[in-house]
Parts: C-alpha cells; structure tokens; sequence
C-alpha cells in the first residue's frame, strides 16, 4: 500500500495514525536503525532504569528478532523465565532499503506502564544502541559480555545526563500539603 508513497508521506500517515493513539511509535532513520540493529546482535539484552517517585525502577530489555522485550527486572527476579513482558516494541525493517525508514510502534501493559515511560523506555534505547558516544554504548557491552563489571548506576548517571527521564517524576512540592 505504501510502496508508491515516499518516505515523508510514509513518516506523515505513520505519525498520524498512531499520534491519536495512547501508544509509543517512531520512524527510525535507516542508517541509525543499522548501528542499532548491529548492536543489538552482538549485545541482546540491557538494563534500563526508568525514574520513579522514589528513586529508578529496573528494566531488562531483550531482543528476539526485530521485536524488543521490556520486563521488570523485579518480576524477572521472582518469576524467571515466565516473567510477561511490559513493553514490546515492534520494528518493521521492511522499507529500509528502498525508503530510508524503519517504522516502530508497541504494545504495552497500561497496569504497569503508561505511555510517557513507555516512551522514555524507548528512547533509552536510542541512547544506548544507537550512540555516538563510546562510553554510553560501552555500558551495553559490558553489560552483555562482563556482566561482573557491569554498574547499574552508571546507566542512572547516563540517563541523568541525557535528561530523559526528566518530567516522569512528580516534582517534589506536590508531596507537600
């Protein structure tokens, strides 16, 4: 259907039709969609830390295929293998080549996430696969391949940095009455 359409109009229709949906949704420009597709092969999986009103909550994030698996680390802990993902984002590779683009959109669970830390989720991903900085995609590797050396704060410290977690905690006068 899209295949006539360039890839400014695909980017239009996709961002129109989900922008009136409470989702999380993004075209990829191909050649950062590569980086963090290489990435992802040789490093499968990251920890995530999303802000919470007290302190960061733990995601672990995993590849398998095009598909990327968000599962609190706490249910992981407790329940394994068997632990239901809560956030999946969904790539479709299939106009890279031909349009540029790699369209992305996802399914999330609303009782444990809702969109803006969805969001921010995603966009961690970018941060952290599809990097220039050597020492933020250096985390993921260690993460993967020296899991012994691997310190979950410095993924805290990097998202501080970046400021993407920004605006997901109620500022701290609202506890105040």
């Amino acid at each position: 259907m899209v295949k006539e359409k360039s890839a400014e109009e695909i980017k239009q229709i996709w961002n129109q039709y989900f922008s009136a949906k409470d989702t999380v949704y993004a075209v990829i420009p191909a050649e950062k969609f590569d980086l963090l597709w290489k990435r992802a092969q040789k490093c499968p999986s990251f920890l995530y830390a999303l802000p919470r009103k007290e302190g960061y909550e733990f995601f672990v994030g995993q590849w398998s295929g095009t598909e990327l698996h968000f599962t609190s680390l706490i249910n992981i802990q407790t329940q394994g293998e068997t632990a239901p993902s809560h956030l999946v984002l969904y790539h479709y590779p299939e106009l890279q080549k031909e349009k540029g683009i790699v369209l992305m959109t996802a399914e999330m669970d609303s009782k444990f996430l809702v969109v803006q830390e969805a969001q921010c989720l995603a966009n961690q991903v970018q941060l952290f696969y599809a990097t220039d900085r050597s020492e933020t995609y250096e985390l993921v590797e260690t993460f993967n391949h020296r899991p012994s050396e691997f310190k979950y704060m410095s993924v805290i410290a990097e998202l501080e940095q970046s400021g993407l977690g920004k605006g997901l905690r109620p500022s701290q006068d609202s506890d105040k009455s």
